[in-house]
């Protein structure tokens, strides 16, 4: 029997472990086959505290990784396959069949960007291709960029660009746009926001970087070139919730609901970071999640018998 079971290797979940290895829980880390989150996709990070200089994505997750470990957190680098919290026992099951039992459970196993699927896309992510202007537009400052989707998400990314570049395309495969009323007004406003209807991006290209995109006209067929210096895909998150479902209270679009501070609508079962957040998305809130998790685990543990 654990004391705590810690479910993510991303900014939250290894800012739990940090926590809880200090309290004295000697947490189990199930980090997953990927970890690290959205964070291994980036490249320089320069909003993150205490880096004068940019760091990698992936080697700030390193560093976070290494400080856990030297502090005597167990890692195991597998997927969790199943849980289940129906009694004061939880229970954890792995890609290998192993089933751990734990006291308390820390959730952090983030979110993931819906992406377009195109063969670019992957190829050029952190190379012009992003998922996030917050964390990537002051790269972009003066140059020219599209945002992809036509919802509050999509118009979010281009107002907040629109303070940084040169000049903002928003791609929209339908002929208006779902965002709120205040949000569109907002955009069809702004001078440097533009807006091309009914289309869709076929490829984006580049070699080593973003150049441009290929944009199909969905009534015509045709296909144009653009030239773009970034593509911001802003067509939602997805949580990564899957296994919980029907056992934790979610809101309609599968984000674990907090309840009591970190807690969850089960017992002894907490969340930290994009589980839950679909606001702010940052590794800096995803870390102080993290340490909310652990310090509200910490606290309960101590109230069970």
């Amino acid at each position: 029997m654990r004391s705590v079971i810690i479910l993510g290797g991303g900014p939250a979940g290894l800012t739990a472990a940090i926590y809880a290895t200090r309290a004295g829980l000697n947490p189990l880390v199930i980090e997953g086959t990927e970890a690290g989150g959205q964070l291994m996709l980036t490249t320089d990070v320069e909003n993150y505290p205490g880096f004068a200089d940019p760091i990698l994505g992936p080697d700030l997750i390193a560093a976070m990784r290494a400080q856990a470990e030297r502090i005597g957190a167990e890692f195991l680098t597998e997927d969790v396959t199943a849980v289940d919290l129906s009694s004061r026992s939880l229970k954890v099951t792995t890609h290998s069949g192993e089933t751990y039992d734990t006291k308390a459970l820390i959730i952090a196993t983030g979110a993931k960007a819906k992406l377009l699927g195109l063969p670019g896309e992957q190829r050029l992510m952190g190379r012009g291709v992003s998922t996030c202007a917050t964390c990537d537009g002051f790269f972009f400052r003066g140059k020219d960029v599209i945002v992809v989707g036509g919802g509050d998400t999509a118009m979010e990314e281009a107002l907040y660009l629109s303070k940084l570049v040169n000049s903002v395309g928003v791609v929209h495969r339908r002929d208006r746009l779902r965002a709120s009323k205040i949000m569109q007004e907002r955009a069809m406003k702004n001078d440097k926001i533009s807006f091309t209807w009914n289309t869709v991006v076929a490829d984006i290209t580049g070699d080593g970087k973003v150049s441009g995109v290929k944009l199909q006209d969905l009534k015509t067929k045709k296909v144009t070139e653009r030239a773009v210096d970034g593509v911001f895909v802003a067509i939602g998150h997805e949580p990564n919730t899957e296994i919980f479902k029907g056992q934790l209270e979610m809101d309609a679009n599968g984000y674990i609901i907090r309840k009591r501070r970190s807690m969850t609508s089960v017992e002894g079962v907490f969340i930290a970071g994009d589980v839950h957040d679909h606001t702010y998305r940052q590794a800096v809130t995803a870390a102080g999640y993290g340490s909310e998790a652990a310090i509200d685990a910490e606290r309960w543990l101590a109230t069970q018998s």
